[in-house]
């Protein structure tokens, strides 16, 4: 029976794998990841050489067939993103989908792991027992009508925002949610120079805005009224 495991690696700690993960990567016969260039690191780290196949939010349908194709032969795919979880945020969900969809008998596997929604969430001081997920905001389309929305949710709501959109993210939310929303921005999670900021949307944006655009950012925002 065809076999994708979905594998979570590290998003910044490269100690932060799990020994499952490892000894899967190393018994697959491909892994599918969004850049070559990245995941080679890992496995070298780790002594791995197991074949790389990539595949990424422009992949073509040629390489969806040729990916199915292997499935069908029974071949053991391992399914890595370049950080964290597959299937969050990334293109990985609708390669599973397709797959599924394509191969009624493909058996896909969760090897947990590190992800940034969770260790974000895990630090924030909210309540989690309910919070929406929203991934990364609309660039231009929608941006207004997106900040609205999370500025309504009763539960905490988690974003995730790049270096170069991160100030002007955090001023829209603060200009709709109100400046005194508690807000707690995490900046390089579980690398040399993380950092977790507590506080108001209004002071979070100003801190943010004074340093160098540099890492990746969740942005996790308190439930309206709360």
């Amino acid at each position: 029976m065809p076999t994708l495991y979905v594998i979570a690696t590290p998003i910044g700690n490269l100690e932060d794998i799990t020994l499952r993960a490892l000894r899967l990567l190393k018994e697959a016969d491909a892994i599918l990841c969004e850049d070559t260039r990245v995941t080679s690191r890992l496995l070298a780290r780790h002594g791995i050489r197991t074949p790389l196949i990539g595949y990424h939010s422009h992949s073509t349908k040629e390489r969806v067939a040729e990916i199915t194709s292997l499935l069908c032969q029974g071949k053991t795919l391992a399914l890595v993103t370049d950080a964290g979880t597959p299937g969050i945020s990334d293109p990985g969900n609708e390669l599973v989908s397709d797959l599924c969809a394509r191969l009624p008998d493909l058996t896909v596997s969760p090897v947990p792991g590190a992800s940034a929604l969770v260790a974000a969430a895990s630090v924030a001081g909210m309540p989690m027992g309910e919070f929406l997920f929203l991934g990364f905001p609309p660039h231009k389309k929608g941006r207004k009508t997106f900040f609205e929305r999370v500025a309504q949710s009763l539960c905490p709501v988690i974003l995730y925002e790049s270096p170069f959109r991160v100030a002007k993210t955090l001023g829209e939310l603060g200009a709709v949610a109100g400046a005194d929303r508690r807000v707690v921005v995490c900046r390089e999670l579980t690398k040399r120079f993380e950092t977790i900021t507590r506080g108001r949307i209004g002071e979070a944006g100003a801190d943010v805005a004074k340093k160098p655009a540099k890492g990746e950012f969740v942005i996790v925002l308190a439930g309206a009224g709360t």
